[in-house]
């Protein structure tokens, strides 16, 4: 179990995401008040080890990573790893939703619509 729901994360990034766990961003702050209430019953984890990476978000029935962005995101360079980190963790079956911080900030109906409608489409096409 492990194995699946980490991807092989070494202890290193464990103790990393324990960290950032405990330094939330204002808008993951907001995004997981919605999130830690199991929407349409599926549990979704803060700051969760897979790999190399660690996701902002992470559901592991509906194999969901989101992320929020904030302005550090806008560089070149962040968005090339980005790309690249996408790349890995689809690569893996799973599926990813990048929110902006302003986003979730000012418009969280509008996220929460999206999540949901993601979850709805997820379940009605996995029956």
């Amino acid at each position: 179990m492990k194995k699946k729901m980490f991807y092989g994360a070494s202890n290193l990034i464990f103790e990393k995401a324990k960290e950032l766990r405990n330094n939330l961003t204002f808008a993951e702050l907001v995004l997981w008040g919605y999130l830690k209430q199991n929407p349409l019953g599926h549990k979704f984890r803060r700051q969760h080890p897979l790999g190399i990476f660690i996701a902002d978000f992470y559901c592991h029935s509906l194999k969901l990573v989101i992320e929020v962005d904030g302005n550090i995101h806008d560089t070149l360079e962040a968005k090339i790893n980005d790309e690249r980190r996408e790349h890995i963790i689809k690569s893996e079956g799973l599926s990813i939703l990048r929110f902006r911080n302003e986003e979730v900030q000012g418009s969280l109906e509008k996220v929460i619509e999206q999540i949901e409608l993601f979850i709805n489409t997820k379940t009605t096409l996995s029956r």
